[in-house]
């Protein structure tokens, strides 16, 4: 019975690990790719948030007007003024489909 017990608690162990790992990649995006503009809460009042109107993730008007797929396309492709200016450099190939389906869900979650 001790064997079995010290199996289920490295069991435990290994998905607590696995999860921490899991949420760091996510956080770690978006420090490293998307603060810059946006802002570490969402909010895109820094200094080239403010130049381009980069839109407030904490406003839940903003959130709803936001669908994922669009989301998600203008981190994979990037986005472009109205004159073909870059805005926003697109992030595929750096970063995989399911790091860009997270960035998605971790905007979501500036909703107030």
């Amino acid at each position: 019975m001790k064997h079995h017990n010290q199996i289920k608690l490295t069991g435990c162990l290994f998905l607590l690990a696995a999860a921490l790992s899991y949420a760091a990649p996510v956080a770690e995006n978006w420090d490293n790719n998307c603060t810059k503009c946006h802002g570490a809460d969402g909010k895109g009042q820094t200094k080239v948030g403010k130049k381009l109107s980069l839109k407030d993730y904490t406003d839940a008007k903003v959130q709803a007007e936001l669908k994922d797929t669009d989301m998600a396309k203008a981190i994979t492709e990037g986005v472009k003024d109205k004159n073909g200016k870059e805005k926003m450099k697109a992030y595929a190939p750096t970063l995989a489909p399911a790091e860009i389906t997270d960035l998605v869900a971790y905007i979501r979650k500036f909703k107030a």
